[in-house]
């Protein structure tokens, strides 16, 4: 079983690491993104696993709620940069 400190500091190391795919887009280092998606999708496994048995208080789903809207807005930037530049390679 994780404990909620365990929980947390995987969400919140995913927060950081969508923050890095977040820069690395906005600055057109399209390799590095895709080096950071591959650790971030490593993360993702990891919470699933930590997800089973760990019991919130409203306190702290709302912390989680707020992580999740960061690491979504993040992704959404990264879509809203990245569409252009997969149009570019697909046309070509």
């Amino acid at each position: 079983m994780t404990s909620n400190a365990e929980y947390f500091s995987r969400y919140e190391a995913i927060a950081a690491l969508s923050c890095r795919m977040l820069m690395a887009a906005r600055h057109a280092l399209w390799s590095d993104l895709v080096e950071l998606q591959e650790e971030y999708r490593h993360l993702v496994e990891a919470l699933k696993e930590a997800d089973d048995g760990v019991k919130l208080d409203e306190t702290e789903r709302q912390r989680k709620y707020m992580l999740i809207r960061q690491i979504l807005a993040d992704d959404a930037a990264i879509r809203d940069l990245a569409n252009p530049r997969m149009a570019t390679l697909s046309a070509l």
